[in-house]
């Protein structure tokens, strides 16, 4: 099958690592993939696939969405037609062209799939967040225009369709790991940072990730010298934050890690993995950090509780994650048999829901059922 994918290289967020997972595992079931981007000169992320690619102009582009060049949505038909794929899936980069696609690709007559990573609160909540709120506000008219939008729960589906989006064309395929990749393993990273126990945050640091409730309560916790709080990411808030909880309370910024193997390293080497933002989508790094067997809390926001239940992990609340934080740290640090036991059972959960060879066959079976709906595209019409 042609896929033309649409998404993120850079900077690095979640939906860069969703579309680089995706797209090398789609070459690896013998498909054909071509990525459409928006360029930019920096280095980009290891472990990208081989692939053609097409850049596509931009003015500005952040880790939260793009603003393209009007030359964009010209160049983006051109290749569309040029590269004649079977079905275009574009990962929504919060970007103007994300509400061109339906008529781009209405004139081509291509199939088109949407994944609509857009974080939200969670279950019953109202999506306080102004910000969250505009964004589904704003996205669901247009939505209705793709063939399927694919969403990581069923919150997320009931969400949309009570906006106006057909409940039958919304596919949930929650985020997939490779646990192989992702898995428990030897890691020296304890004997680097001189530490007996070792949490872990990974994510950006801005304000909708609630980094300071854990540091605050990581401060308030007095936790002992040999423990050590690795914070992986980088954002609006780190120079802010890093000033005020440092090595002195056995804070380490470690700041964004490009390099795959070295996050796996560091996962690999922690004991405890902290999630404690206040709207989510589905967390690749929580998962991630399941698959490699950490004890994992987090907060019970997008589909990040629904991963967590039943004992798979620890689910905090948002209105009191510093005082439950305060109160879990220290039972997690001396208490490594239960840090063990809630690992295995992360590491459980992953292999039983959210591996990425499941999500692959999932998103295959909604290219057939796509494509059996709708008209031959241009490929195969003489």
């Amino acid at each position: 099958m042609r896929i033309a994918w649409i998404g993120k290289k850079s900077p690095f967020c979640g939906n860069v690592t969703y579309s680089r997972e995706i797209t090398n595992a789609l070459l690896d079931r013998g498909h054909q993939v071509s990525f459409l981007h928006f360029a930019q000169e920096e280095s980009e992320p290891d472990n990208w696939p081989n692939l053609r690619e097409v850049s596509l102009p931009f003015i500005y582009k952040s880790q939260v969405y793009t603003i393209p060049t009007f030359k964009a949505t010209k160049v983006l038909t051109e290749s569309l037609r040029k590269i004649k794929p079977d079905i275009v899936h574009a990962s929504l980069t919060l970007s103007p062209l994300d509400f061109f696609l339906p008529e781009i690709c209405e004139e081509l007559r291509l199939p088109l799939i949407a994944t609509f990573h857009t974080p939200f609160a969670g279950k019953g909540a109202k999506l306080i967040s102004g910000t969250q709120l505009l964004a589904y506000q704003l996205y669901a008219p247009f939505l209705v225009n793709y063939d399927r939008v694919i969403v990581f729960s069923q919150i997320q589906r009931e969400l949309l369709a009570g906006m106006g989006v057909r409940k039958e064309n919304i596919a949930v395929i929650p985020n997939g790991v490779d646990t192989v990749k992702y898995s428990p393993g030897f890691s020296q990273v304890k004997t680097e940072f001189k530490a007996e126990r070792l949490f872990v945050y990974q994510g950006r640091i801005a304000p909708e990730k609630n980094v300071e409730a854990l540091l605050r309560a990581w401060k308030q916790s007095a936790m002992g010298p040999g423990t050590k709080l690795l914070i992986v990411g980088d954002g609006p808030l780190k120079s802010s934050l890093e000033q005020f909880y440092g090595l002195e309370y056995g804070i380490i910024w470690l700041g964004f890690v490009a390099d795959e193997d070295r996050r796996i390293e560091i996962l690999r080497g922690a004991d405890v993995f902290i999630l404690p933002s206040l709207v989510e989508g589905l967390s690749l790094s929580l998962l991630e950090g399941m698959s490699c067997g950490l004890a994992c809390l987090a907060t019970d926001v997008g589909a990040d509780g629904e991963v967590l239940e039943k004992g798979a992990g620890v689910v905090i609340n948002t209105k009191t994650a510093r005082s439950q934080l305060r109160t879990l740290l220290p039972v997690l640090q001396d208490h490594p048999e239960l840090t063990t036991l809630l690992g295995q059972k992360a590491r459980q959960r992953v292999l039983d829901r959210y591996t990425l060879s499941k999500n692959i066959t999932l998103l295959e079976d909604l290219y057939k059922e796509v494509l059996a709906q709708r008209p031959l595209p241009l490929s195969r019409r003489a």
